[in-house]
């Protein structure tokens, strides 16, 4: 298509041959390539042909392990195919929990556990951390702070193999390097 059908096609919000209106309006086309779910066929006739209304078309699942599907990833239209409640991403293996210390990268923050070593010859424990990079669905609205729970997934990235699951508390400004454990 040439560039002035191409500004057309967007200043009237005709969808491309083969994408219906329905699953469009949808989404939030915000990158560059276009963004679906993987479990939504997007070219469905049926759905083009009927009328839905307030009822979109939407993919979710209960993770299990007691954890509740955010009401937020149910409603809103956002498109994470690493997202454990909407994508291709299964929990299994360890639940860990750590406070939240960066919220800098796009959906991936790093989380702070801490815990107690022991020194054999001294017959005391030592105060120790660990740093986690998680990926974190736009479902979630973390701070740093705030109190996590996340849940063992296949790798992401190079270093990401974990996945948020429930915000525990959301706490105020605090201090991110204070040892937190007590």
């Amino acid at each position: 298509l040439s560039l002035p059908r191409l500004l057309a096609r967007r200043l009237l919000q005709v969808p491309p041959r083969g994408r219906s209106a329905h699953a469009m309006s949808n989404v939030d086309q915000t990158k560059q390539a276009f963004q679906k779910q993987d479990n939504i066929f997007v070219g469905d006739k049926r759905l083009i042909q009927k009328k839905l209304g307030a009822r979109q078309t939407r993919y979710w699942k209960n993770v299990g392990l007691g954890i509740k599907t955010p009401r937020e990833a149910i409603d809103n239209n956002y498109i994470d195919k690493k997202c454990p409640f909407t994508g291709a991403v299964t929990i299994r293996g360890r639940l860990l929990s750590g406070t939240v210390k960066t919220t800098k990268m796009e959906r991936t923050i790093i989380i702070r556990r801490d815990y107690l070593h022991f020194v054999r010859k001294y017959h005391r424990y030592e105060k120790r951390h660990k740093t986690l990079p998680v990926h974190c669905s736009p479902c979630f609205r973390v701070n740093p702070g705030d109190q996590v729970l996340v849940g063992r997934c296949r790798p992401l990235s190079k270093t990401v193999r974990f996945n948020v699951l429930k915000i525990t508390k959301k706490s105020p400004a605090a201090d991110m390097k204070a040892f937190a454990k007590f």
